[in-house]
């Protein structure tokens, strides 16, 4: 595994290719991050405000990287970034 501190960098890089909405976090939308994981490794994934209304962010971005089975490398603001050997 690469170390924490390159996922970072790398992160930094990257667009959101994955936005969570007022549906909040379905079955649809843990499918087509597990499917980014796998294909990417490093993914970045924003969460928007109407996604909040129901979810603390930190309760959220912990909740993604357990449904979609990933290690929760970064969590600032309203983004996420997910990494998966």
């Amino acid at each position: 595994m690469e170390s924490l501190q390159k996922l970072k960098d790398k992160a930094r890089s990257i667009e959101p290719l994955v936005r969570i909405g007022k549906n909040g976090l379905s079955d649809a939308t843990v499918v087509e991050i597990n499917k980014l994981i796998k294909k990417r490794k490093l993914v970045k994934v924003k969460i928007l405000n109407a996604a909040l209304d129901r979810n603390d962010k930190k309760e959220m971005a912990k909740q993604i990287a357990l449904k979609t089975d990933s290690k929760l490398i970064q969590h600032i603001g309203n983004v996420v970034v997910l990494y998966k050997e």
